[in-house]
């Protein structure tokens, strides 16, 4: 029987699916086969099994002192490793919800929380044989400041167009693979933050790509 590999996507509410809106309440999520998860799962075939860790409003290191000290993705991190072991490969895709301008955070102060995370995993003995995964890291796209959002992320956008060269920095430090989320979509117009169906689709397979190439 061909061996399957397990793959982790650790991410926000750009992993978990949520569709691009303004509302306060009632947000949606875009079906299982139209979120990048779902789409670069379908790509890489039946040898691969595609586990989703998105947790809307999930920073990387940071307690949310409004929307709860559970938004910590540092904390939430060893769980989810230890409840899905061995996994292969963990891909990384936050830093958007630590621009919300109650963190008063520089792009640098995220790319080192990036950098815990990415170490939390390599000290982890949660792939193959008790070693560590492999790690992607995806820089995401930069966000735009929109509607009551722009209030929430003050700052956030010019903040965000930062990020991405000190991220493929840290990432060449610690020896991880990189991908620039960014050079591939947009976040959608609607409300600067989510993408939409069609970046999902172009996200997920550029994803695959770059989960095939580590592994070839």
């Amino acid at each position: 029987m061909k061996n399957v590999r397990t793959i982790l996507c650790f991410g926000d509410s750009n992993t978990y699916g949520a569709v691009p809106t303004l509302a306060r309440t009632g947000r949606h999520r875009f079906a299982r086969d139209r979120r990048w998860t779902g789409v670069m799962a379908r790509q890489l075939g039946a040898g691969w099994h595609v586990i989703e860790e998105g947790h809307p409003s999930r920073t990387t290191v940071h307690a949310d002192p409004i929307e709860g000290a559970h938004k910590n993705g540092l904390a939430a991190l060893p769980v989810c490793l230890e409840s899905h072991m061995p996994v292969d490969i963990v891909i990384v895709m936050l830093g958007t919800n630590d621009f919300k301008a109650r963190f008063s955070v520089s792009p640098g102060d995220i790319s080192d929380s990036l950098e815990v995370i990415v170490r939390a995993v390599q000290g982890s003995e949660a792939g193959p044989n008790g070693n560590a995964p492999r790690i992607l890291v995806v820089a995401p796209p930069p966000m735009a400041e929109v509607d009551w959002f722009a209030d929430m992320f003050r700052g956030g956008a010019e903040k965000s167009r930062r990020l991405t060269p000190l991220v493929a920095e840290m990432c060449e430090r610690r020896r991880v693979a990189f991908l620039d989320a960014g050079a591939i979509v947009e976040a959608s117009a609607v409300d600067g933050i989510h993408l939409d169906a069609e970046a999902h689709r172009s996200l997920g397979a550029a994803i695959a790509a770059a989960v095939q190439g580590i592994f070839d």
